[in-house]
């Protein structure tokens, strides 16, 4: 869908079967932005570029077209379609240093970061021709112009951009959605980013990959919110991990999660990691 002048927006559904047998229904976007080329904002699971070749085509444009890749980080329901996309247009691929290794070596990722189904979520891996840092500004042409926000927390390389002059915000995984699985690393960092975020004046849209577009006043709520999510996850780790200095992670990531709500079943080493980030923060009762 089109939702800005220079912005259109895919949601692409895809599920993650557990170790357990449980059936997780997600979804991600990706955000094509058309100037004279196309840069396209990650781009979904493997299998993901159909839907989006489509909609480039159904809106009048070209798949080869699409000159640039920006992949806010590198897990699998990020990059999974990039390999292809790239074969069959010769784009360039931009990404933080620190998200490099696992986009050319996907094999690594998946032993670092065990993610159910990872080889039907990931086409393989690929170079990438450009690294990211804090304060670059991508120039897509036609007077659009990204400002990379290093945003590290949901991963060490995670980033946002900012569209200059338009104030639309990608944020990519950085903002957590309120009841939804917690997947992150370094709580304190991701509470620091989204206030970062949360201080740019005058955001037109927030535009995240696991929530719906939001705009103006909405945006700020939607940030908002994922942070009051942040403390309420941290009230209810440090409270099932009691007086244990080192608690089962697993065993903690099922009373964490039922303390939430969300059914234990889904517990997995991602979502422990999240919650064992909160335990050294547990001398602190408020983490904002």
């Amino acid at each position: 869908m089109q939702i800005s002048r220079k912005v259109h927006a895919l949601k692409i559904p895809f599920c993650v079967t557990t170790p357990s047998g449980v059936v997780i229904e997600r979804f991600v976007y990706s955000y094509l932005l058309y100037g004279s080329e196309i840069c396209l904002i990650d781009t979904g699971v493997a299998s993901s570029e159909q839907v989006i070749f489509d909609y480039i085509r159904r809106t009048g444009r070209k798949v080869g077209d699409i000159a640039l890749i920006i992949q806010t980080h590198a897990h699998p329901d990020h990059i999974g379609a990039t390999r292809t996309i790239k074969a069959e247009t010769g784009c360039r691929i931009a990404v933080h240093a620190a998200e490099k290794a696992w986009i050319e070596d996907v094999d690594l990722q998946a032993r670092e970061r065990p993610v159910p189904g990872f080889a039907s979520l990931v086409s393989g891996q690929v170079a990438v021709d450009r690294t990211l840092e804090d304060g670059d500004i991508v120039d897509l042409g036609c007077g659009l112009k990204l400002e990379v926000l290093h945003t590290p927390g949901h991963s060490r390389g995670s980033v946002s951009l900012l569209l200059l002059g338009y104030n639309e915000l990608f944020s990519g995984d950085v903002v957590p959605v309120t009841g939804e699985i917690p997947v992150y690393e370094d709580v304190s960092e991701l509470v620091s980013s989204i206030k970062r975020l949360r201080a740019i004046p005058g955001i037109h849209q927030l535009l995240s990959s696991w929530d719906d577009p939001s705009k103006e006043a909405e945006a700020y709520q939607r940030m908002d919110e994922g942070l009051a999510y942040l403390q309420r996850i941290h009230e209810a780790v440090i409270r099932v991990s009691g007086d244990d200095p080192s608690p089962e992670p697993l065993a903690l990531c099922s009373r964490a999660l039922e303390e939430l709500g969300i059914p234990a079943a889904v517990a997995n080493p991602l979502i422990a990691k999240s919650f064992a980030s909160h335990l050294p923060l547990r001398d602190r009762k408020k983490i904002l």
